[in-house]
């Protein structure tokens, strides 16, 4: 059966997975390996998968190690990363409000990260890193704000899917002033930004996002049994000895964590966040939150988006988000089609 336990065990030590969610996350970090190779290899210069895979290896041309390693692989390698950080971040905030819709995207979290770095842009006129370090503040402050809107004698997830709703469409007028004021050369920018891009993203841009994600990771994972106990309600978590409260403000701060510095890293890439938990527990077929399937659904769909967004139209490179957009928009419909006709919408 797809939801059968297995157990392997060292001494003190023990180690519980679901086979078939295992098999997903093979075959996603493969297919997502796989499609970065051919991405690294794709464009005016073109490399066939052996030549990437030697020039990563150190054994390439010099020429073909700059191309690779300065230019493309930093793109590619940024975009596996907000992919798992995005997944990531949505598994947990789909888990915690035990909401299908529980994603950064619709709860308010990508839109505080685009005021911070709106604000960057336009108030401040600064450069990338001040723009990176504005989006993952608004995004910190946004999650704050919406925590403690919710609060009342404990944060119900439905409580925080209402209120993140509120504060997404206060922030998206706010979004909207601050595009009025900006020159055009400003405004330009940020709507490329607005869009979700992976264009010119160098290592500086994935180093912190992998030193947060690396940081993060343990921190979700090591909640990952409290959390399955939580989906069965707030009273039977807490009969259990889970403490409540206490694990949803940490699972909550990391998912939010996660979000902004995804956003810095790449903008607002919409629908990811939503898309990949959904996919891996359907993959899955296996209870909680599927916290490292999603990671490795979330990455192979970033990657594979960004390659679809360089290839779609001829002669012109679409950034990562509108791809997301497009496929992350019509799965929505499908979803809401779906938990309608089941009577839970």
């Amino acid at each position: 059966m797809s939801g059968t336990l297995r157990t392997a065990r060292w001494g003190r030590y023990s180690l519980r997975w679901h086979p078939r969610a295992l098999a997903v996350g093979t075959v996603c970090t493969v297919l997502a390996l796989a499609v970065a190779v051919v991405a690294v290899g794709s464009g005016e210069y073109p490399l066939p998968p052996a030549d990437v895979l030697r020039t990563i290896a150190g054994q390439g041309h010099p020429a073909d190690a700059f191309v690779v390693n300065d230019i493309r692989l930093p793109r590619v390698v940024t975009g596996l990363l907000v992919g798992a950080a995005l997944g990531v971040a949505g598994a947990l905030f789909q888990s915690l409000t035990r909401n299908p819709l529980g994603s950064p995207d619709v709860l308010g979290f990508t839109q505080g990260a685009a005021t911070g770095a709106l604000a960057v842009i336009v108030l401040a006129g600064g450069g990338s890193l001040a723009l990176a370090g504005g989006a993952a503040l608004g995004g910190l402050l946004t999650g704050a704000l919406i925590y403690l809107l919710a609060w009342r004698q404990g944060v119900h997830g439905y409580r925080l899917v209402l209120i993140g709703i509120g504060v997404m469409a206060v922030l998206t007028g706010v979004n909207g002033y601050l595009l009025t004021r900006a020159q055009i050369t400003e405004a330009g920018r940020a709507v490329l930004w607005l869009t979700g891009s992976l264009d010119g993203r160098g290592w500086d841009s994935a180093l912190p996002l992998l030193a947060v994600l690396a940081a993060l990771l343990p921190l979700a994972l090591g909640g990952g049994r409290a959390l399955r106990l939580l989906e069965m309600g707030d009273d039977a978590a807490a009969a259990l000895g889970v403490r409540v409260e206490r694990l949803r403000l940490t699972l909550l701060a990391a998912a939010v964590l996660l979000t902004a510095a995804a956003a810095a890293a790449a903008g607002p890439v919409s629908f990811v966040a939503l898309t990949a938990p959904q996919l891996a527990r359907r993959l899955t077929r296996a209870p909680g939150a599927n916290l490292l399937p999603s990671l490795c659904v979330g990455a192979a769909l970033l990657v594979g988006a960004d390659l679809l967004a360089q290839h779609a139209v001829t002669g012109r490179l679409l950034p990562v988000g509108v791809v997301t957009g497009l496929l992350g928009g019509a799965y929505l419909v499908w979803l809401l089609a779906t938990e309608r006709r089941a009577g839970r919408i």
